[in-house]
């Protein structure tokens, strides 16, 4: 039994590594981390090889974190709406075959996204070269890495002039006064009231 301030016994005796009536043990061990890694890398040279001249990677939309907390970051979609493709004057069909990631599900709630991501969609197809059949493009380069990332420069900070004004200004007096203020001002009303009935 515990004694004092120790810890509650708390180790796991009952797992089942092993059974005695399913015979040998179960537990895998992952000895193959170095082959499955040259596996990967070669698989992906392999679809680089046989996307050739065109990027490995589609291009993705900018959309918005979920839930109140995380709704000020940005980050790459799934795809673009078919709104947005419709403004950019692309197929959804089309689309798909010159390397942009299309998602029918999502669906624009603002002008401000909607405008984004279609003037991500023309800086694309502004710089898009596409192959007419028969045509070499063994002089081409292929690109390599994310297709337009997100720009994520901070912007620069502006500083205010120090006036005399803000050197006089007492922030935490202020705040505590507001504060109150809104204490006591329920308080204040009914003595009002109070003396209007009188």
């Amino acid at each position: 039994m515990v004694k004092h301030n120790n810890v509650v016994p708390n180790i796991h005796c009952h797992k089942k590594y092993h059974s005695s009536t399913r015979g040998p043990l179960k537990v895998k061990l992952a000895l193959n981390q170095a082959p499955r890694k040259k596996a990967r890398r070669l698989a992906r040279a392999k679809k680089a090889a046989a996307a050739f001249p065109a990027p490995v990677q589609k291009l993705r939309p900018i959309v918005h974190c979920q839930t109140q907390r995380y709704s000020a970051k940005t980050r790459l979609g799934r795809g673009f709406t078919l709104e947005e493709l419709k403004a950019a004057k692309l197929g959804a069909k089309y689309a798909r075959t010159i390397g942009i990631a299309v998602d029918h599900r999502r669906i624009n709630k603002s002008e401000e996204s909607l405008e984004l991501n279609t003037n991500r969609l023309k800086t694309y197809m502004a710089s898009l070269v596409i192959l007419k059949k028969g045509q070499d493009g063994s002089s081409m380069s292929q690109f390599k890495g994310v297709v337009q990332p997100i720009d994520r420069t901070p912007s620069p900070i502006e500083m205010q002039d120090v006036t005399d004004d803000l050197k006089s200004f007492k922030a935490f007096t202020t705040m505590r006064l507001a504060k109150q203020e809104t204490k006591v001002a329920g308080y204040r009303v009914s003595v009002i009231n109070r003396k209007d009935k009188k």
